[in-house]
């Protein structure tokens, strides 16, 4: 056997050994999908959005009240976690120098990998143990935990992706650095800093350990962030646990909605992300 003959058996094999792989990943996604759609879809009506939950052991009900929780919380989230993680990558990526920029970066990695149990008990201890009471609060400080490095590094890569010659074109005009940031760097980079943004938002959105110790749950109306509030991941966990069949069925309508709204959330950022690649090629 020749080296070309070699050469294309092994080219080959390792082209099939990845369409195999590819295939079975892909066909595992779609397995998980079908099966939620299935569970889920049969299961979603109009009062799942309208009503609240019924006691144990009852038929019907809904988790209107988790939905707008999770909603509350990913706002309190984001408020926090988006304005530091935007002002830190630009300091990142504009002002730090080598060491101090390179600690941050490590750091802000370090924080993306702990675990989502670890920042909820973090979360519990200095906001739930001095306010005596779990909260909507606390909640979103713990997903913000999350937050932060996923935005911060985002944030870092996409300025680093603007073109060096539109800083100096603004130095050579006499703009002074702050405002060569604000007014080029930002703007230009604006599209895949906010698809940065919103997939770090659909990241957080089905976190569920921390909120366990932070925001527990509530089978009402969420009567303010000061107060323990329902959310779609806890729902979820709480009535897949249950023994009850009826819940089991709302924990898969509940699974569904979460990830369409993931879903929908990655779908945006992918849109924006495509349009700022298309903006720039014109």
């Amino acid at each position: 056997m020749n080296r070309l003959a070699y050469r294309r058996i092994v080219n080959w094999v390792m082209l099939s050994l990845t369409g195999v792989c590819t295939f079975l990943t892909v066909s595992i996604l779609f397995v998980i999908l079908g099966f939620l759609v299935y569970n889920g879809g049969k299961s979603l009506d109009w009062n799942f959005f309208t009503k609240l939950p019924l006691p144990q052991g009852e038929m019907g009900g809904g988790m209107a009240n988790a939905i707008v929780g999770s909603a509350i919380m990913i706002a309190i989230a984001s408020i926090f976690g988006l304005p530091v993680g935007f002002l830190g990558g630009i300091y990142l990526a504009e002002f730090g120098g080598r060491t101090f920029s390179f600690a941050v970066r490590y750091m802000a990695d370090l924080l993306n990998g702990v675990p989502s149990i670890v920042l909820g008990i973090f979360a519990w201890s200095v906001v739930v143990v001095p306010m005596g009471h779990f909260s909507a609060w606390a909640g979103g400080f713990a997903l913000s935990l999350m937050l932060i490095p996923i935005t911060l590094r985002s944030t870092e890569q996409f300025l680093s992706t603007v073109p060096r010659a539109l800083r100096e074109g603004a130095l050579a005009l006499g703009a002074p650095k702050w405002k060569v940031v604000a007014t080029v760097v930002v703007p230009a980079a604006m599209r895949g800093i906010l698809t940065g943004m919103i997939l770090g938002i659909a990241r957080i959105a089905g976190e569920t350990a921390p909120l366990l110790f932070t925001a527990l749950s509530n089978q009402y109306w969420p009567s303010g962030p000061g107060q323990p509030t329902a959310s779609l991941p806890v729902m979820i966990y709480t009535h897949a646990t249950a023994p009850y069949d009826d819940w089991h069925r709302q924990a898969w309508a509940a699974g569904l909605v979460l990830l369409g709204m993931v879903l929908l959330t990655n779908i945006t950022a992918r849109w924006i992300l495509s349009r700022g690649i298309a903006v720039q090629k014109g």
